[in-house]
């Protein structure tokens, strides 16, 4: 039997506190959230998603205040960073307090913190009164939701409560910074873009792309090489020329093109080439295109600045296999 899907927070609050898991929508996809510190509740999303216990979740806090509740500290950079993008989809990995479970940072002397910017996670972990860790409310590996009854899909007969906050306005997962560093590095591009976080501390170190490929624990979720995959392959082409239509096809596109051969479906994530709305619509369109009952499903690349480089490295995962 599927679990409600709610509107009220302060039921949801008082679910989350009692060691339930509550799945509820961020501005990046919807979370599945349980207490940080109940370690019981933790094991629960590690097992409903079929998640490896070396892959760390994000905790996410009501309030930056909240940063003492799970950190040493805010080194200056991260606090630069902080005060920026916060409440924002910005992650930000920093030296961890004894209370924080293992089980949540996969064992690392680090934790992985943000302050979503979305009203109703916010006020629901207010109410909740605790830290937060929250994954994508999906199973392990698989395309992030970005609606309620995207979750209600996947998980709906696994979880204790579903918050609905409507569609996800970002569309994509956070950034993640690793700030345990004299210069911050990037460990996931996301939400806030690289040149924007650029503009604020200086350089910042890109991860090894293969830095991320054994079963050790990893310093960030969503650095493996595959991951956010939808059920149907993927192929990532440079011009549609390359594909041939001996099999059912659809199309991801950025924006409009002219002359776009007769793909069975075909999906333009934005009629005005704007990457802000590209990202917003991408995982709902990933999996309109996964439910269309095709053998293969074709995309090209965004241009790689500002989210262009988050949904690169989207379809990148997705692509692989």
């Amino acid at each position: 039997m599927n679990c409600d899907i709610t509107t009220d927070i302060a039921r949801a609050a008082d679910a989350l506190a009692g060691g339930q898991l509550v799945a509820f929508a961020t501005e990046t996809v919807y979370g599945l959230g349980a207490d940080v510190f109940n370690e019981s509740a933790l094991a629960r999303v590690f097992a409903v998603k079929n998640r490896p216990h070396f892959d760390p979740l994000i905790v996410h806090i009501a309030h930056v205040d909240w940063v003492d509740r799970l950190a040493v500290d805010l080194p200056p950079h991260a606090q630069k960073l902080a005060d920026e993008f916060w409440p924002g989809p910005l992650t930000l990995v920093v030296a961890k307090l004894p209370q924080v479970p293992d089980l949540a940072t996969s064992g690392l002397p680090t934790v992985a913190i943000r302050q979503p910017a979305h009203s109703v996670a916010r006020e629901l972990i207010l109410q909740a009164n605790c830290p937060v860790a929250a994954p994508s409310a999906n199973k392990f590996g698989r395309l992030s939701p970005t609606s309620a009854e995207h979750v209600a899909e996947q998980l709906g007969d696994q979880i204790d409560l579903i918050l609905d906050g409507g569609p996800c306005a970002v569309g994509i997962e956070s950034t993640v910074i690793d700030a345990t560093g004299d210069t911050p590095t990037l460990l996931r591009p996301g939400g806030i873009p690289l040149e924007a976080i650029e503009q604020i501390c200086g350089r910042v170190e890109l991860m090894s792309p293969n830095a991320a490929e054994s079963a050790e624990p990893q310093t960030s979720p969503g650095m493996l090489k595959r991951h956010y995959s939808p059920s149907t392959p993927l192929r990532i082409v440079e011009s549609l020329e390359d594909v041939s239509f001996d099999r059912r096809t659809g199309f991801l596109g950025f924006a409009p093109q002219p002359n776009l051969p007769d793909f069975e479906v075909i999906e333009i994530l934005s009629q005005t080439a704007d990457l802000q709305e590209a990202a917003a619509n991408f995982f709902a369109a990933m999996r309109r295109l996964d439910a269309a009952g095709l053998d293969l499903i074709v995309a090209c690349r965004f241009p790689n600045h500002g989210l262009g480089r988050a949904l690169n490295d989207r379809l990148d995962r997705a692509a692989h296999r």
